[in-house]
């Protein structure tokens, strides 16, 4: 027997306009069961209890995915109240970011959009899935989110610019050797230090991007409806739609195809197609971008001076161990 609509609310995400407990009161008066996560509670567990119709998350990025397998689990319609700092997918899906009260109206009065999720280690996600620099980026962003929000990006972004190992792997059987391998769940669009918005959420197909630079100044992309990724290590630190995560090699990446039943209210605005903030990482700085281009200029030089190798890491450690002239 199906129950009221369930909206689970992360009281730990939002800017605190609405808040969570007055987000809370606006769903009881629309008829929807509201619950305010706890520490430690598990929220697909939770929305697959409910035994709803439909089920709904207030959170940002990460919160959302555990919702939409249970989603998918129970046949249940799937809402999405953008309530977090970044907000990617909602964008991409047409709802207004900056109004999470306007997103319930979706229980009562909303369309449906079949839509895709992307699948990887038995793990749904619905913006991305990075390895490499970015994913890095998550994890030191994690450790430290306990401090302030701009020094933990700070510490987070400069900690991977030290680091020059890159990575290694095997896509459907071709050599990658890359600094950054991003899976998109349908296709981004892409620019200098850019991760925009999709136009689609419904195509069929995941789009896999790889760079060789600390920020991307040249992509190279692939499309397909699953990839599998092949690593030397047994195990790799990746971040799946923003939150860090550890994956086991090798990887299955698959779409599946207008799988999450997507609830959006009747006045929903059109697909944002102008490319958006970074949807996983921050915004770059102008000090952030000079030193991104420093050291692209520096790979660049050295690349021309040591032709024969191909690894501009390599390069740099053997220019600096030679002796001035």
């Amino acid at each position: 027997m199906r129950t009221h609509p369930f909206l689970l609310v992360n009281p730990r995400s939002g800017s605190g306009n609405p808040t969570a407990d007055e987000l809370a009161a606006a769903a009881r008066e629309r008829g929807i069961t509201p619950h305010l996560l706890r520490p430690g509670e598990d929220p697909r567990e939770l929305a697959v209890r409910s035994g709803a119709e439909i089920v709904g998350i207030a959170g940002g990025d990460g919160s959302l995915a555990a919702v939409a397998a249970a989603a998918l689990e129970t046949g249940a319609g799937f809402v999405c109240v953008p309530f977090g700092t970044r907000n990617h997918f909602a964008g991409d899906a047409g709802l207004d970011r900056d109004d999470p009260l306007a997103a319930l109206a979706a229980f009562d009065a909303g369309r449906v959009e079949r839509v895709d999720v992307g699948k990887v280690g038995g793990r749904l996600f619905l913006n991305n899935v990075s390895l490499g620099a970015y994913a890095g980026l998550e994890h030191r962003r994690e450790h430290h989110r306990r401090r302030a929000e701009t020094l933990a990006r700070a510490k987070a972004l400069f900690a991977v610019a030290r680091k020059r190992n890159r990575l290694h792997a095997r896509v459907d059987g071709e050599e990658i050797d890359a600094r950054v391998l991003l899976v998109g769940n349908n296709r981004y669009q892409l620019d200098l230090f850019t991760l925009g918005a999709r136009q689609r959420l419904d195509a069929g197909e995941l789009d896999l991007w790889t760079a060789a630079g600390l920020w991307p100044t040249a992509w190279e992309e692939r499309s397909a409806p699953g990839f599998r990724i092949e690593l030397p290590v047994a195990h790799v630190a990746a971040a799946i739609d923003g939150e860090p995560a550890l994956l086991e090699s090798p990887l299955e990446l698959e779409s599946l195809e207008g799988a999450l039943r997507l609830l959006v209210p009747e006045r929903t605005a059109a697909r944002s197609t102008t490319g958006g903030a970074m949807h996983d990482n921050p915004d770059a700085t102008e000090d952030e971008q000079e030193l991104a281009q420093r050291e692209g200029r520096q790979q660049e030089e050295e690349s021309m001076r040591y032709p024969e190798h191909h690894d501009p890491d390599e390069q740099r450690d053997r220019a600096h161990s030679e002796p001035d002239e």
